[in-house]
């Protein structure tokens, strides 16, 4: 095994990997190193690593839908029996793996996954009456939405946004982009519903259309003018580190239900670790996979970027530790780990392919037609042609 191997990560990824490399370097005498960079230049440098077949790092980390893209064009090494040899299969959620796997073959191992749920301002809530256990459903939410002052918005919906929250709800009914056999099927009763649920939100008047991650959008959030932001567990690292004089006053409730006793799990985002295919060094792809596996399976340095960086684990054997019955101070005491630890165990797998990028895209078009007046229907059978033309698809 080579003592040394270098990985690529953006961002907080980034931070999480060098936090987990001092500890391992440390304890198995080696020298992993990770270099961090932000989302956009990774994308730019990974794939024009993979596309020269040059240049690529020993390891990297990788989202949901890179591993398609890039494992569907042997740019990834096959993990699968590595993944097998490490017995680890049984310990990662389940509707994790199918996001990282093409033709039956696993091209990366799991790391974090965005259990969804709503976070809220306590004192907005509060002051306009609303009980969050009382919203079971969707229903629930917009009526709740409707007691709030003119001035304050139940939720956040801008342009930019529009896919993730259409991904989300369609993920909660269990929708698929794709069929089994390749077919488009964005035009399906759960994506209709996904759309008309966005719709029914806009037109109540519940809603803000501010950039995410833009200065207002964190003004609107420390000020009270948004009150309530349905998303994945990640954010709880943003709401900490980029508001912190709101302490105390955030909340966490599931996501409300399509129908009374419906589902109220759902996913967004989350990444995982992918070894390039042109490592033809067998002692780095071994120190390279053997950091992978210790980062990814072992609980306690799971927990640690839970804890230090607000990545969600999908390992679930992380979820014994006490950390996720802690009462947290920030959200008023309440233990919202824990909560988010049970959305994680009924996420539902989703199939992702190299055209998941057109899904996005004619998705973002299609609900702004629909917003202008198009029907649901019509949105999003025009949203399946679109992806459908563009790649060579049938729509289902």
């Amino acid at each position: 095994m080579a003592s040394s191997a270098n990985g690529w990560a953006w961002n907080i990824a980034a931070r999480a990997l060098a936090s987990a490399a001092e500890s391992y370097n440390e304890e198995k005498d080696a020298d992993v190193s990770v270099e961090e960079m932000g989302g956009t230049t990774w994308e730019q440098r990974f794939q024009t690593a993979i596309t020269s077949g040059k240049g690529a790092p020993d390891f990297s980390s990788i989202q949901n839908y890179d591993v398609t893209a890039y494992g569907s064009k042997n740019g990834l090494m096959d993990l699968t029996d590595r993944i097998d040899e490490a017995g680890v299969r049984e310990d990662i959620v389940e509707g994790k793996w199918q996001t990282v796997s093409v033709d039956g073959k696993d091209y990366a191992l799991p790391w974090d996954i965005g259990p969804t749920g709503v976070f809220y301002k306590r004192d907005r809530y509060e002051e306009a009456g609303i009980d969050p256990k009382s919203i079971e459903t969707w229903d629930d939410f917009i009526e709740a939405g409707k007691q709030l002052p003119d001035d304050v918005a139940m939720v956040n919906i801008p342009t930019q946004a529009v896919p993730q929250m259409w991904r989300m709800l369609f993920r909660q009914l269990g929708g698929q982009p794709f069929t089994e056999d390749g077919a488009v099927s964005i035009n399906s009763e759960e994506s209709v519903r996904a759309a008309q649920l966005i719709k029914d939100m806009h037109d109540a008047g519940i809603t803000k259309r501010i950039e995410m991650w833009s200065g207002g959008w964190f003004t609107a959030f420390s000020e009270g003018t948004l009150a309530s932001i349905p998303t994945a567990a990640w954010m709880d690292g943003t709401l900490r580190a980029e508001l912190p004089d709101t302490a105390g006053n955030w909340g966490v409730y599931k996501l409300p239900a399509f129908e009374k006793g419906g589902t109220r799990a759902s996913n967004r985002g989350g990444s995982n670790m992918a070894i390039p295919s042109q490592i033809d060094d067998e002692g780095t792809v071994e120190r390279a996979w053997d950091f992978i596996e210790y980062a990814m399976t072992t609980p306690d340095v799971q927990n640690m970027m839970l804890e230090e960086y607000g990545l969600f684990p999908s390992l679930t054997s992380a979820y014994e530790s006490d950390i996720y019955d802690e009462e947290l101070d920030f959200y008023g005491g309440q233990a919202v780990f824990r909560l988010f630890a049970e959305v994680a165990t009924e996420i539902e797998p989703y199939r992702y392919t190299v055209d998941t990028p057109e899904v996005i895209d004619a998705i973002n078009t299609e609900i702004g037609n629909m917003l202008d007046g198009k029907s649901p229907e019509k949105a999003m059978q025009s949203a399946a042609e679109t992806v459908a033309s563009r790649t060579d698809r049938d729509v289902a």
